[in-house]
């Protein structure tokens, strides 16, 4: 049987267990949840990002990243834009550099060229992490180095310690800023076995999200320099992300924080669990990297994506049980691949039970 879309999305819901990501609340059930814990820790309105709580917060985080300063953006693609556009200014220079599978070179509509009028530079592989030769490798001037931590869409992969260390010295060399777009920096430490300020030294600004891992409604936190941070304030502003109220946001990412942030260790762990199982259960099956470096791994598998979404909905109406999300064609011909991202769910599942469903799935798409 072949879902449609809402189908398939009712499919998902009727399920007793989601294999990856976190549990996620309903509206109600997050709105009540806010309230309540407004209520208990006194939380008042800010007024256009001004008040105890967004502030409050926005100090916690650049602590923790051990930057001077950092400020609330109701987006990631809001929050690096404004970082791309204040060391572009501050440096007279209009190019900057990003790996090839950045966010911002496939999945922002082009806006540094449309909105911000630079020149964009492609440096490193698409398949790994940025080193310090791609930087060699690419000699024109740059404002500005745009590095992620980890590479999404390689399946999470993050550079070794040295490396990073390498490719930070080079930039401070060439006198090149150094930016990181850390929507999942907080499930990089537990690889690194290092602080977050310790990762992001080096680095002149940072962006991290607090929807992604943490599980607020939305936004992320720009951190850096005192008077940088002053003037991605004020491209928030011309850039409308200076909302008059800000505290929805703000208060679903503070009050799950801390615990989220605690959690982080306990899902590396379980991917290399998970990974572990399915290279041992799922010959046919290609887990990248084979040892995942965070919380995160792409699955590999030997057939189209519309062949994999129809093995993995015939198991979930048998089993009630979602193995992964959306899949799409891998580089090899023939072959697709899907994220898995391990959250809260997995924890309270044990690879007994869903192995098998992998290699179950493993075994349908065996040619016949």
């Amino acid at each position: 049987m072949r879902y449609t879309p809402e189908q398939r999305l009712k499919l998902r819901e009727d399920c007793e267990l989601v294999v990856p990501g976190h549990t996620e609340a309903t509206p109600a059930q997050e709105f009540r949840a806010l309230a309540d814990w407004c209520e208990r820790h006194g939380v008042g309105h800010d007024h256009y990002g001004e008040g105890k709580l967004v502030e409050g917060f926005e100090r916690k985080v650049a602590a923790l990243l051990g930057k001077p300063a950092a400020v609330f953006m109701p987006s990631g693609v809001m929050a690096q834009s404004a970082a791309v556009k204040v060391w572009t200014e501050a440096a007279r220079l209009r190019r900057f550099g990003m790996h090839p599978t950045s966010h911002l070179a496939t999945h922002e509509e082009e806006a540094w060229s449309a909105l911000l009028h630079c020149h964009g530079v492609l440096v490193g592989d698409r398949l790994r992490p940025m080193l310090a030769k791609d930087l060699a490798a690419s000699p024109q001037p740059m404002a500005c180095l745009l590095v992620e931590l980890p590479i999404r869409e390689a399946g999470g992969q993050l550079p070794v310690w040295d490396e990073l260390e390498a490719l930070k010295a080079a930039a401070q060399q060439r006198g090149i800023r150094l930016h990181m777009d850390g929507a999942r920096l907080w499930e990089s430490a537990a690889f690194y076995g290092k602080t977050h300020g310790e990762i992001a030294a080096g680095f002149d600004s940072v962006y991290v999200s607090v929807y992604k891992g943490i599980g607020a409604l939305s936004g992320a936190v720009l951190a850096g320099p005192v008077d940088f941070i002053a003037h991605a304030r004020l491209w928030r502003r011309r850039m409308g992300g200076t909302l008059y109220h800000l505290s929805p946001m703000v208060a679903s990412a503070a009050m799950r924080f801390d615990e989220r942030l605690a959690l982080m260790p306990a899902l590396y762990s379980r991917a290399l669990d998970l990974a572990a199982a399915l290279r041992e259960n799922c010959a046919s099956l290609r887990v990248n990297p084979a040892v995942p470096q965070t919380s995160m791994f792409h699955l590999y598998f030997p057939a189209p994506a519309d062949v994999v979404d129809d093995a993995r909905d015939a198991i979930a109406a048998q089993s009630r049980c979602w193995l992964f999300g959306g899949v799409r064609a891998a580089e090899v011909p023939g072959w697709s691949v899907a994220e898995i991202t391990v959250g809260d769910r997995l924890l309270h599942a044990e690879n007994a039970r869903v192995v098998p469903l992998f290699a179950q799935l493993a075994g349908a798409l065996r040619p016949t």
